[in-house]
């Protein structure tokens, strides 16, 4: 909505898109709680969806949130921008973006495949860091572009000559930015806060052996990246 505002356009106009992006996050965490993926209990201080109503409703819940997110944009605009706009959310969202993150997270954890594997060790310095960016790029910031460029679509998507490059190239620069940014504080959530106050379970990244910011890098240069 704060997109759609910066390029023009009344705040509201994104709120189909708003909806629909908040439909497939909570769509993906339902699926991430799963015992398959990161076996949680809690999410939002309450129990997960298949600790409540068992793992096949939490698998179809999720099915049904993602698919619904389509309806809502497609009803939601006037053809051209319910197009673009389908599009953008399904690249978030898909193998290219949000899932194909989630895949390299589970590889790097070890758990890609029918037997399980040792994890892919990362490189030291850098690499590692570059590697884990790569991940969160697409686990994380993937969603956060697709939601901004959402917002200048809303604003922009029926302009004969659509929307502005340079404001949908304006959106990418901060989503990665921003991403990059939330991803590390939630790393540092994990290690530093209280399951009281983020609503979740913590302490678990170390545990399970997932690549983090604080686990490569310590929790003082973490937070420097945060920062710049």
């Amino acid at each position: 909505m704060l997109a759609c505002e910066a390029a023009g356009g009344a705040p509201d106009l994104a709120l189909p898109a708003a909806c629909a992006v908040e439909m497939v996050h909570t769509y993906s965490l339902i699926h991430d709680d799963l015992p398959a993926m990161d076996d949680d209990d809690l999410r939002r201080g309450l129990p997960t969806c298949h600790k409540k109503f068992g793992e096949a409703l939490a698998i179809l819940a999720g099915d049904a949130l993602l698919t619904a997110a389509f309806e809502v944009i497609g009803t939601g605009y006037a053809p051209r921008t319910a197009a673009v706009s389908c599009v953008e959310l399904a690249r978030g969202a898909g193998a290219v973006g949000m899932v194909g993150g989630q895949v390299l997270d589970l590889e790097a954890e070890g758990r890609v495949g029918a037997e399980p594997i040792p994890p892919v060790s990362p490189p030291e310095g850098e690499g590692g860091v570059g590697r884990l960016e790569d991940i969160h790029a697409r686990k994380t910031g993937a969603l956060f572009r697709s939601s901004l460029r959402l917002g200048v679509y809303a604003a922009q998507g029926e302009r004969p000559q659509g929307a502005d490059p340079k404001a949908l190239q304006a959106a990418d620069e901060y989503a990665a930015a921003f991403g990059l940014a939330f991803q590390v504080t939630d790393d540092l959530l994990d290690v530093e806060s209280t399951a009281d106050k983020t609503g979740k379970r913590v302490g678990k990244d170390a545990a399970r052996g997932k690549l983090t910011y604080p686990g490569l890098l310590g929790v003082e240069e973490s937070r420097r990246r945060a920062a710049d």
